[in-house]
């Protein structure tokens, strides 16, 4: 029996481990061949490391354990030029691409007035520039190959004023609007443009949420903000996949400008 996505080349940014480590599994397990990459660098202003060359080597590892191929190597989201050279030479190597995760992202906690020029820059040329050079350099192999889907990961920030994320909070925001605006301009080319909008995820950003707590404590009035309406504190990168996959296969042949929560039920609360 044919794989939901058999045949089908996805191009995973942030691949290293977390959310597009498993996005890459779960496409492969369905049949998809991948390109990956990842910065495989730290960045001062956040506190917490980024994935490592093992990490990458390990999900390569593990597309290939499936019997799947895989094109895998350092990039920036920031650099567009890195991105256009990976995939072009992906596209070359593996025939075609169809599918786009645009995974890639940094977060940090912090006061609005603990928020540096530095660390504003690098959240929004990551999280949101990131995401527009990732789409933009995706596109052209897109519409050579007669459409596809483009998944960006949002969050349930980019709908809520969620507190102590202001940089990540904006460029969500920022991330859900190139959607909305994508999803009409590349419709007549049979390309579909969503969002996916989890929760808190259980993977090594977590880290950068470690200064919530106390934060929280000076004013517990905002702590209901994070809360889910499901009895669970988060969610597991899995469970993002699973609705990665729908959007990338043809099951979502009509779905476009939808903004997918995976929030155990947090925007409704």
């Amino acid at each position: 029996m044919a794989g939901r996505v058999e045949g089908k080349v996805a191009f995973i940014t942030g691949a290293g481990r977390g959310q597009g480590r498993s996005h890459a599994v779960r496409l492969a397990e369905e049949g998809a061949d991948i390109i990956a990459m990842d910065i495989l660098e730290d960045y001062p202003s956040v506190g917490y490391p980024m994935a490592t060359e093992d990490d990458l080597h390990e999900t390569v590892r593990l597309v290939e354990a499936l019997g799947r191929r895989i094109v895998a190597r350092r990039a920036d989201v920031r650099d567009p030029a890195s991105l256009r050279e990976l995939l072009d030479d992906g596209v070359s190597r593996l025939g075609r691409l169809d599918v786009v995760s645009a995974n890639a992202g940094v977060c940090s906690v912090q006061p609005w007035d603990q928020v540096t020029p530095e660390l504003w820059q690098d959240t929004l040329d990551t999280n949101l520039t990131g995401v527009w050079n990732t789409m933009v350099a995706a596109v052209p192999h897109l519409i050579e190959g007669g459409g596809g889907s483009m998944i960006a990961t949002a969050s349930t920030s980019g709908v809520k004023g969620v507190p102590f994320l202001s940089p990540y909070v904006a460029a969500k925001h920022g991330v859900v609007g190139i959607v909305r605006s994508l999803a009409n301009e590349l419709a007549r080319h049979h390309i579909r443009v969503n969002t996916v909008l989890p929760a808190g995820v259980n993977t090594p950003m977590l880290m950068g949420l470690g200064a919530l707590a106390p934060l929280l404590e000076i004013d517990p009035a905002l702590g209901g903000i994070f809360e889910n309406a499901l009895p669970v504190t988060f969610i597991e990168a899995r469970d993002v996949s699973e609705a990665v996959l729908f959007l990338a296969s043809d099951e979502s042949r009509y779905v476009t400008g939808l903004e997918f929560t995976v929030d155990a039920g947090q925007t409704i609360r």
